[in-house]
């Protein structure tokens, strides 16, 4: 089988890492709680849109030393190939933040993949030729096809439903926040997971 996985909210875990960062940057009070979306309406109740934009610009960039992975991410991509299965990381990720300073935020997350020994080390799961770092999701989508992948997963229903999605492809959508606890969004329904080994049982059972 030929297995696709996003890397934002996917693979790398965001959780608290905008507080951490807002916090770190005198940007909140430690009140705010520590969710992205009370940070991001927190700055925008003050008119700091511009803020908040920056920031992400940050978290993706250098503050991609506070995220963390997935709780058994690791184990289920190890167990994938164990299997004999093929992986592929395909993610839409801009060069270069829309505003703020120009980190290099392929570079911030190659650092990230190969930190957590998911690429370009050995006994990692991804091989470097591998992970595709698309600067648009129209490209994200066509390498999905262009991998011929069997299965994508993903926690974007927009990806997932886009009509240039592989229709031979099974899309599972990941889950960890519970969004879409029924699996609906906008009308389509999607397979959907909550955490990481469910998935690796589905994948290896």
């Amino acid at each position: 089988m030929r297995i696709g996985v996003d890397f934002d909210n996917t693979i790398a875990c965001y959780d608290g890492v905008f507080h951490a960062a807002a916090l770190e940057r005198g940007l909140i009070p430690a009140s705010v709680a520590t969710d992205k979306t009370s940070v991001r309406d927190y700055l925008r109740a003050l008119g700091r849109d511009a803020a908040f934009t920056e920031l992400q610009g940050y978290v993706y960039g250098p503050g991609m030393r506070l995220v963390g992975l997935y709780p058994g991410v690791t184990q289920a991509l190890g167990k994938f190939v164990a299997a004999g299965h093929a992986v592929y990381l395909i993610s839409h990720k801009t060069r270069t933040p829309f505003a703020g300073a120009t980190h290099d935020l392929h570079k911030a997350a190659w650092w990230f993949l190969r930190t957590q020994r998911l690429a370009d080390a050995d006994g990692a799961p991804f091989a470097a030729a591998d992970v595709h770092l698309e600067l648009t999701r129209e490209a994200k989508l066509a390498r999905i096809a262009a991998c011929n992948c069997d299965l994508f997963i993903d926690d974007l229903p927009e990806v997932l439903a886009a009509p240039e999605f592989p229709a031979a492809t099974r899309g599972i959508l990941f889950d960890p926040e519970h969004s879409y606890p029924d699996g609906n969004w906008r009308g389509r329904r999607f397979e959907r997971y909550s955490d990481w080994p469910t998935i690796m049982r589905l994948v290896c059972t």
